[in-house]
């Protein structure tokens, strides 16, 4: 978010400190150039807001025995958090892939308890614990 932020006012700060040339094309060149990265670094703000508020809607205070949002799942094949889609993570030398429940692996991890199977592009995973 905050690189996003930075990025979003330098573009701003360069489009206010450049100054209209003889060559009137190049100048507008540039500050439409200036008004795209503006644009893709709002949309990737919002996308970080999003997925802010998705973090802070889950609960991390409660033991659950089921999958769900906030869950760590360990399984034969991998490591799975159960939050938002963010690829894989690393926490104390381990991988775990962040996946959104919505997310078709998320549907798969979604309610599985300690001992149940599921299968991912033709691998069977079974769940050792969740957390």
């Amino acid at each position: 978010m905050e690189a996003a932020e930075l990025a979003i006012a330098d573009a701003q700060r360069a489009s206010t400190d450049d100054t209209k040339s003889s060559a009137g094309d190049k100048y507008e060149t540039g500050r439409e150039m200036m008004q795209q990265e503006t644009n893709r670094n709002m949309a990737q703000l919002n996308e970080a807001n999003k997925l802010l508020v998705a973090l802070n809607r889950i609960n991390t205070t409660g033991v659950s025995m089921h999958a769900e949002s906030g869950s760590v799942i360990f399984t034969n094949k991998g490591n799975f958090y159960l939050a938002i889609s963010a690829g894989a993570l690393m926490l104390d030398g381990k991988t775990y892939f962040a996946v959104s429940p919505a997310s078709p692996v998320g549907n798969l991890l979604s309610g599985k308890k300690a001992g149940e199977e599921f299968t991912l592009n033709g691998k069977r995973y079974q769940i050792e614990s969740v957390v």
